[in-house]
């Protein structure tokens, strides 16, 4: 511990006697198209790979604010010096986005098993909101910097310090690059600070850095970065394994596509390669979140807390941003977010005719499952009849365009196998020396 960190009281436990962390904590809120699924708690997920993510407490909240607005937005999670966490977030109930507000939330956690101490902090007098709140270890102050978007004549990122997220230093102007900007992530590595950031001027997101972290040192690095039709909460993610980063980016309306990722082996190059969607799923409905690693005992003392989904969502191959539905009673692949969002949820059961397989059942409508009539997939009520039974079950099997995927073997009709065509759903004939589009028309992903 260094003595400014003494001075301040900051880590009873050096970082560097935790375990290795080799899982990954998901902090976000949740909106849907028509905010059915708009919730505005602190919701958790987690990864052992820092790309597909399980929910936790079925996608519900683990703590709301009980002051302010009574809501948040933006929440962002850090590991401290002494190996806990602290959660900091928006204080903001909704979309009303032209509100003035001069605090953040603020909450403990030991190993994500609990969110306790909830307090908010007041940041800075000003007439202006306080949003999207990052923040980092500066080793030479002694102290962690909270840097969150205000405007202040335009929009900037400010910066108080504290040793203790309770109370913090004058506000400060922290980065100003002469055009507005919006949700900064900073990421510290080695002796480089990293700050992304989206330029409002043109909406694209941006890489800076900084040999020292100090307000106003940063210089941008990188080329603008944007895919899909608009987007903001860049989040900065070093991989555990120590090389390589992921680079996510959240779509500015829930209408549009949830999350985009990013790649890269060097960080500091500034060169990042578009992640294909078949290569990662994010949390349900998440939106502008934060991502950090964790211990193993850290992500199962989670599971245990909060519990896994309970239902499972079909991810198609080489439509990766389709999910298989319900609509109208007839099963189809649909571009995801849309609502209701639970028609894309399944609970997938020992199979209705054989045990040994599976059938689908709708988590909406729990008495109806998925089955064929005439080859069609369609979502029926159970009248328990035999046919119905051999209709509704499927065998899993390994996916024919990607053994690693999954594709589903019709029960009664074994040389058939569940497939989108039209993006409906059908049981057509199928095998491994299938055309490649069939065969990737036939495999799917069992996600969360």
């Amino acid at each position: 511990m260094s003595a400014a960190a003494a001075a301040v009281g900051v880590a009873a436990t050096p970082r560097a006697a935790l375990a290795a962390n080799s899982a990954y904590v998901f902090v976000y809120f949740t909106e849907t198209p028509n905010q059915s699924g708009a919730n505005y708690g602190l919701h958790v997920a987690v990864s052992t790979d820092g790309l597909n993510w399980a929910p936790l407490n079925q996608n519900n909240p683990v703590v709301t604010p009980t002051a302010g607005t009574l809501g948040l937005r933006d929440p962002f999670i850090l590991r401290k010096q002494d190996g806990t966490f602290v959660i900091l977030a928006t204080d903001l109930n909704g979309t009303d986005f032209g509100q003035n507000n001069q605090y953040l939330h603020v909450w403990d956690s030991t190993d994500l098993t609990s969110f306790t101490g909830y307090r908010r902090i007041k940041m800075h007098n000003l007439a202006t909101h306080t949003w999207a709140p990052t923040a980092f270890w500066d080793a030479s102050r002694g102290q962690y910097g909270i840097v969150y978007s205000a405007n202040n004549g335009s929009d900037v990122f400010m910066v108080n310090y504290t040793s203790d997220f309770r109370t913090v230093s004058a506000n400060q102007v922290y980065f100003n690059p002469g055009f507005s900007v919006l949700d900064g992530d900073i990421v510290v590595d080695g002796s480089t600070f990293y700050l992304y950031y989206k330029n409002l001027a043109n909406g694209l997101t941006y890489g800076a850095r900084s040999s020292t972290g100090a307000p106003g040192s940063y210089t941008t690095y990188t080329a603008g970065l944007k895919q899909g039709n608009a987007m903001e909460a860049p989040m900065l993610v070093k991989a555990n394994s120590g090389s390589g980063w992921w680079l996510w980016g959240d779509s500015f309306s829930p209408v549009n596509n949830d999350y985009y990722a990013w790649s890269t082996s060097n960080v500091g190059g500034g060169a990042w390669t578009v992640l294909n969607q078949r290569d990662y799923t994010p949390p349900l409905n998440a939106k502008h979140g934060s991502i950090a690693g964790i211990t193993t005992a850290e992500y199962n003392a989670a599971v245990t807390r909060w519990g896994l989904p309970g239902w499972v969502r079909l991810k198609s191959s080489n439509f990766p941003d389709r999910y298989v539905r319900h609509a109208n009673n007839v099963a189809r692949i649909d571009p995801y977010p849309f609502d209701p969002y639970q028609d894309q949820l399944w609970k997938l059961v020992p199979g209705l005719a054989d045990s040994a397989g599976v059938s689908f059942q709708s988590v909406n409508y729990p008495t109806r499952y998925l089955r064929h009539y005439n080859y069609e997939l369609r979502l029926d009520a159970n009248d328990n009849t035999a046919a119905f039974r051999a209709d509704a079950t499927f065998y899993r099997t390994a996916g024919l365009a990607d053994s690693t995927w999954s594709s589903f073997r019709s029960y009664n009709f074994p040389d058939r196998y569940l497939r989108h065509a039209n993006y409906v759903l059908r049981i057509d004939p199928l095998s491994a020396s299938s055309s490649a589009t069939d065969r990737q028309d036939a495999t799917f992903k069992v996600t969360s």
